[in-house]
């Protein structure tokens, strides 16, 4: 359940059942810190998620539906308002996706699978279809492309200090030598961390630490400009092409709703 905001007076903002759930919740809203017997899928159905475990933060916009394994401890935050869904997977069928957590580009059938298993009407396909449905949005993760939206949580107490001075300010164009400079270890010590322990490199990390910002902010209705310049990016353009090749849609189509979904269920 959401905790650190009152349930608006319109109604409660969750539905809960045991094959999953859906969320209301305004932006900013966020879980308790928590871990389930059950492997599980989470999909906005409209605004952006992150999902944060031991091993990282993943940014889970419309176009994406993020798994979390049975056992491992997360978070979920809402940014801009967001219409959360969950679908909870019985141990025949996780055994079929990773044992971490992952996010996969949603397919037009992967959605209405998700919308339908969590939508008002979910009760009216007997326990067999729906048992059938699930099976088959599994088959269509199997198809999909893990996508690079998780930003690994690093262990290295070096690398821990230079990535909290990129959160805190992901616009820093400082360069890595200089980084390093602040924190007493060398680049090429850094690179190597990098590497070898995220598994990227120093650019990409920020790269997709700025992506992810940015998607909060498109969330909150900032125009692509406002956000290139407040991610980082010296130009407008530099920013849409790291966002395109990530996300697959440009900025100002994602943030109008025009990235090939629609209305929810």
């Amino acid at each position: 359940m959401p905790v650190g905001r009152q349930v608006p007076p319109s109604g409660p903002t969750s539905r809960l059942w045991p094959s999953g759930g859906a969320h209301l919740w305004p932006a900013g809203e966020a879980s308790s810190v928590q871990s389930h017997t059950r492997g599980h899928l989470v999909y906005a159905a409209s605004g952006v998620l992150s999902v944060h475990t031991e091993q990282g933060t993943s940014i889970v916009p419309a176009n994406r539906a993020a798994w979390t394994p049975a056992g491992f401890t997360h978070q979920h935050r809402a940014h801009g308002s967001t219409d959360m869904r969950i679908v909870f997977l019985p141990a025949s069928l996780a055994r079929l996706v990773p044992d971490r957590p992952a996010v996969y580009l949603v397919s037009d059938l992967a959605r209405e699978i998700l919308l339908a298993l969590t939508g008002p009407h979910r009760d009216d396909r007997p326990a067999g279809a729906r048992t059938r449905l699930r099976r088959v949005l599994v088959d269509e993760l199997h198809e999909a492309p893990e996508q690079p939206l998780q930003l690994p949580e690093p262990r290295d107490d070096r690398l821990r200090a230079i990535t909290r001075l990129l959160r805190e300010d992901p616009a820093d164009t400082t360069p890595l030598a200089e980084l390093g400079h602040r924190i007493g270890a060398s680049p090429r010590t850094l690179s190597r961390l990098f590497h070898n322990e995220l598994g990227m490199t120093f650019y990409q990390w920020r790269t997709q630490l700025r992506v992810h910002h940015a998607l909060i902010l498109l969330a909150d209705g900032h125009d692509t400009t406002r956000v290139a310049y407040a991610c980082g990016w010296a130009n407008p353009s530099g920013f849409i092409a790291a966002f395109t090749a990530l996300l697959g849609t440009t900025p100002g189509r994602y943030r109008t709703g025009r990235n090939g979904s629609r209305s929810p269920a």
